[in-house]
């Protein structure tokens, strides 16, 4: 069934009755509950201990927001939404920020609205019942198994092998950069099933789980403190064909929807990662360098990147609100958002000059997790290079970079 038009809510109303929900639940977030402990971190930087504290907080809390309605607002109705435009989540989200609300994680994000979402859209009804309304409640935390050492920015060069043995598969391989694994129930991969066809066509989805004998998950350690990536390593992992996310071959287009969600939330400005322009503005006046002419010249450079960015967020919102895909439009949000971080980043560098490395006041050293952890944003979610490739080839029309083993079979890839 399609939603039609006069089912969808005024906006304003929806808001507001978002917002009377969550005020009878959690306390108005104060400015100067803010200013206690900031959160500059693009990558957060916390113990398995506090890691699991947050996780069943925030779970708690998705729990009841799926309940009341507010879970899955986006996704088409009969994928189990409620078939709202994106503008909605905004809302949700926008409210958010002005209550106590448990902040939400990598793993969070990643289960909710990437492999939630590509569950209930290429999943069998089967796997929509068991898996995608656990996914999109938190009652099970699924992580993407996508990236490999050999495969990071090529993604369909990557070579984990499934190999079908009656109604099972077998895969042997490494993945690596998964936020959360060791946290996760499920693994949303993708692996090599077809050697002889080319690379793009030989690819199979699947979810698998993660206690299953074979599985080893190993935290890698960030340079910005925190470890909330992971390599997984498969050795003879067995997976029944009824994990099996849409037809044999069709991985690629299963991974291209996911990395689309994931672009779109890469690029959307309702989702803090670091520090903002805001919280710029005032380490400036607290350090007397707001007067300073080519200090508010970076400052006004990087707020109207950073307007510019949101404009974009605002186009692929409405993009989708019309039923269409975001498109390159995502590449160019996600690829604004990782270059205001870093310019915030940089800006905020020559503002605290040798302080940036010494812990003299929390509220200055809170920007050291913002410098370090930036780099790792253009990486996330498709490389810079990637997303101006496709804005290069999609919307600008340049030649394609040369590409003379994309038809080539995958196993034949070395040989000349």
């Amino acid at each position: 069934m399609t939603r039609t038009l006069d089912q969808v809510p005024e906006l304003s109303n929806f808001a507001e009755e978002v917002r009377a929900w969550l005020s009878s639940m959690f306390a108005p977030r104060s400015a100067q509950s803010s200013r206690d402990k900031p959160d500059l971190a693009v990558f957060r930087n916390l113990s398995d201990e506090d890691e699991l504290q947050l996780l069943n907080a925030v779970r708690d809390y998705r729990r009841r927001r799926f309940d009341a309605g507010y879970g899955a607002v986006t996704l088409a109705v009969e994928h189990g939404g409620r078939g709202l435009p994106a503008s909605f989540a905004s809302a949700i989200a926008q409210a958010e920020r002005d209550f106590e609300v448990p902040p939400s994680t990598e793993l969070i994000s990643v289960t909710t609205g990437l492999v939630g979402p590509a569950v209930a859209m290429f999943g069998t009804e089967e796997q929509r019942i068991a898996y995608a309304n656990p996914l999109l409640r938190t009652d099970l935390l699924a992580c993407q198994l996508f990236s490999e050492p050999g495969a990071g920015s090529d993604l369909a060069a990557l070579s984990c092998r499934g190999v079908r043995e009656g109604n099972e598969w077998v895969f042997n391989g490494q993945k690596v950069w998964s936020s959360g694994a060791r946290f996760a129930d499920l693994g949303m991969l993708l692996a090599r099933t077809d050697p002889d066809l080319p690379k793009h066509k030989g690819i199979t989805a699947f979810l698998i789980s993660l206690d299953a004998p074979g599985v080893e998950i190993r935290p890698i350690r960030q340079m910005s403190g925190g470890s909330s990536f992971n390599e997984v390593f498969l050795q003879n992992v067995r997976v029944s064909d009824s994990m099996r996310l849409g037809e044999v071959g069709q991985g690629w287009k299963v991974a291209n929807a996911t990395l689309a969600f994931e672009r779109t939330a890469s690029g959307s400005v309702t989702r803090k990662k670091g520090g903002s322009v805001a919280e710029l503005v005032e380490l400036a006046q607290s350090l007397g360098m707001a007067d300073d002419p080519l200090v508010r010249q970076n400052i006004a450079d990087v707020y109207i990147r950073s307007e510019l960015r949101a404009a974009t967020a605002d186009r692929v919102a409405r993009a989708a609100a019309a039923g269409k895909s975001p498109g390159p439009a995502a590449s160019v949000g996600k690829l604004m958002a990782s270059d205001v971080l870093g310019r915030i980043g940089e800006i905020a560098a020559d503002l605290l000059g040798n302080n940036i490395t010494a812990d003299i006041d929390h509220d200055q050293f809170a920007w050291t997790e913002h410098l370090l952890g930036s780099p790792g944003y253009r990486l996330a979610g498709g490389t810079d290079q990637i997303q101006r490739n496709i804005i290069g080839e999609r919307v600008l029309g340049l030649p394609p970079e040369p590409r003379e083993n994309r038809d080539q079979p995958w196993s034949q890839r070395d040989k000349r």
